[in-house]
């Protein structure tokens, strides 16, 4: 009599359980045991896949400080634009209150001839934003289309471009400034030609970055296919490299923000920045410099929101770097 067949025990594999068997003898507890990812990165084990702009972003928003920095620079450009249209006093006002010192009327005082210090204030800070976003914006145009030219093409090309490059780095960034902003000095309203003389001399260490991330990128195989299926160079360039470059490029404009706030405020300190009646950090600093020990508030104040200004941005570059850093996958033994 044929002996009954053997019934067949189906067992669902769980990952937990695929984990402890394919551990062997390392048996492990569970599919996440020995391994730590970050917030942003536990992704398709639920069996929801993330993209990779979700997983930066998730690990952007999840470091405390560079949230900070984004509240401080977005409450900083808000409350500059909200103070110019709805406070009581404009920067150009000229009130019958003479370096008065801080109250309710005037929360950081007054000057000599009358003005709100916290109007003035909140207009430096709105005219530093604008200056800094411009001077980023062009950097980063001319940089990342000179860096990808040379990236991509290499050859005669690669030399000619990154010999201008170099050759614009050599000069003295500052005394260059100098020289071009002392032309715009008598002009009250020279923000825009300053700012485009801070972002022709700004570019430099961007195009290097995107150069040296496209002779990488060209010998990858997706490039290569990209290629053998018949796109265009133009294609390959903005739809295929550039995506993955923007990483640096993000990180290295938001750097440039920073540093084109302080170019711009030494200029201002110089005398050789905004002009009156126009008022920038860089300026009140400088009109408040021989007030300080006795109208403290025309210097601090000025100082104080210059200072945090410049924090908060470079808080969200750190941020922005550490976010698109794949290192930060940390996988633990």
């Amino acid at each position: 009599m044929p002996e009954p067949a053997a019934q067949e025990n189906f067992v669902i594999q769980t990952p937990e359980r695929v984990a402890t068997v394919e551990a062997g003898a390392h048996t492990l507890a569970g599919v996440g045991a020995g391994v730590e990812l970050s917030g942003g990165d536990v992704h398709g084990l639920s069996g929801e896949a993330k993209s990779q702009f979700q997983i930066v972003l998730n690990r952007f928003f999840h470091q405390r400080l560079a949230m900070i920095g984004v509240a401080t620079f977005v409450l900083l450009g808000i409350a500059s634009i909200v103070v110019g249209h709805f406070w009581q006093y404009s920067y150009t006002t000229i009130t019958n209150n003479l370096n008065d010192p801080p109250s309710w009327t005037n929360p950081f005082g007054t000057n000599s001839i009358g003005n709100d210090m916290f109007a003035q204030v909140m207009a430096g800070v709105e005219k530093d934003i604008e200056i800094a976003l411009t001077v980023a914006a062009m950097a980063t145009l001319i940089g990342v289309t000179v860096g990808a030219i040379a990236g991509f093409y290499r050859g005669w090309v690669d030399t000619l471009l990154m010999r201008f490059v170099d050759l614009v780095l050599v000069l003295p960034v500052l005394a260059v400034l100098i020289l071009l902003s002392a032309k715009l000095s008598k002009e009250s309203n020279n923000w825009l030609g300053l700012a485009f003389i801070i972002g022709i001399l700004s570019w430099t260490y961007v195009a290097r970055l995107v150069r040296a991330d496209f002779l990488s990128l060209r010998e990858r195989d997706f490039v290569e296919a990209s290629r053998a299926l018949g796109a265009t160079n133009r294609r390959i360039i903005v739809k295929h490299m550039l995506p993955n470059a923007v990483g640096p490029i993000i990180v290295n404009a938001t750097l440039t923000v920073a540093l084109s706030i302080v170019f711009e405020s030494t200029l201002s300190f110089l005398g050789l920045g905004v002009q009156p009646p126009a008022v920038s950090l860089g300026l009140l600093v400088d009109q408040g410099q021989d007030s300080a020990t006795t109208e403290w508030w025309l210097f601090v104040f000025p100082v104080a929101f210059l200072i945090v200004l410049i924090l908060s941005i470079f808080l969200i570059g750190d941020g922005l770097r550490e976010a698109f850093d794949p290192k930060k996958s940390r996988v633990r033994a």
